[in-house]
């Protein structure tokens, strides 16, 4: 197992316990040299908060644990491809690496819809490694909204 992956399990850990929640399962984590910084998962129904995204709480976990808005030195390894929102955030707080498994063509801002990770006209740009234990990044959401749409047809149907 190379470190990349040793990382992502640990995002995949934390995607497991927001699916247990009834969360969408994604998880996300924060390094710098060979020590975790910060690790979180979506808490958006949890908290009825928009801004509940795994990358973003794990974003401001690692501020408050360093002690600074830069994360420099930071590699954020996280389940799913950053949305637009996230991407900003990480650009904003300077994370140098972003480490993702599954590609989200609905909202990704990491390379499928575009790249605001490496934006030129930006004052930061994040290396960014796609497909990280992709298969079972992917495999974890697509089994999640299987079971939520069968939930869903079924209640439908009972009523």
């Amino acid at each position: 197992m190379n470190i990349h992956e040793k990382w992502m399990n640990l995002a995949l850990l934390e995607a497991e316990k927001a699916e247990s929640i009834g969360e969408v399962p994604i998880g996300a984590v924060i390094v710098q040299g060979d020590e975790l910084i910060a690790a979180a998962h979506n808490r958006r129904e949890s908290d009825q908060q928009a801004l509940a995204h795994a990358e973003l709480i794990a974003i401001k976990e690692a501020c408050e644990k360093l002690g600074s808005w830069r994360l420099m030195n930071c590699t954020l390894y996280v389940t799913l491809e950053p949305c637009p929102m996230c991407a900003g955030a990480i650009v904003q707080s300077r994370i140098e690496t972003v480490v993702y498994g599954a590609n989200d063509p609905k909202a990704g801002c990491a390379g499928t819809l575009m790249n605001l990770l490496d934006e030129p006209r930006f004052n930061h740009r994040t290396k960014v490694i796609a497909g990280c234990l992709e298969e079972e990044c992917g495999s974890r959401l697509t089994s999640f909204f299987r079971q939520l749409r069968d939930r869903k047809k079924s209640k439908k149907e009972n009523s």
